[in-house]
């Protein structure tokens, strides 16, 4: 099957993670007013073995550069996790936006055909179109909503609409 590669991923994964860092903002703010540690929000979990929120604001990063760079055929930009603050953690969401915003839709031509090769899975691989619908965009998303339950969890006054953000519609004539 044929899928818009480009259009499926970029424009959403720079959605999700301009909605992420809106959400990492009203948890900094909501830290800051119940003087609340960085370190404390940052390692918090919503179960004991599941990734803390870091972890997952950081695979989230690294999941929409990494399955845009392979499907763009460009190399991967790597970031050090060595964010210590939620302000770092914001930044790693515009660095990643910054990087998505330098693709073309002409770098994703035949990307649905292309081979994509996770480490995690050796001696396999994806085809390009069933590796954006089945694992790069479902993953990408798990870790985004996990952040965001995980802050929700903790209090942080979120809505759905925080992690949705603007839908576009049309009205009906």
């Amino acid at each position: 099957m044929q899928y818009p590669m480009y259009e499926l991923t970029v424009p959403l994964f720079v959605k999700y993670l301009r909605n992420l860092r809106a959400i990492l903002e009203k948890a900094a703010e909501f830290a800051k007013e119940r003087k609340v540690e960085d370190a404390t929000m940052l390692s918090a979990r919503l179960a004991i073995d599941m990734l803390p929120l870091m972890k997952q604001v950081q695979i989230a990063s690294d999941n929409a550069k990494s399955t845009s760079a392979q499907l763009a055929g460009v190399d991967i930009p790597t970031m050090a996790d060595e964010e210590k603050t939620i302000a770092d953690l914001m930044k790693r969401c515009e660095n990643t936006i910054v990087f998505l915003e330098t693709l073309k839709p002409e770098q994703f031509t035949d990307a649905e055909k292309r081979k994509v090769k996770l480490r995690y899975f050796p001696g396999k691989f994806f085809v390009g179109g069933d590796f954006v619908v089945e694992y790069g965009i479902p993953n990408f998303l798990f870790h985004v909503v996990t952040a965001y339950d995980i802050l929700r969890h903790n209090g942080v006054p979120l809505g759905k609409g925080d992690y949705v953000g603007a839908m576009t519609m049309s009205d009906e004539k």
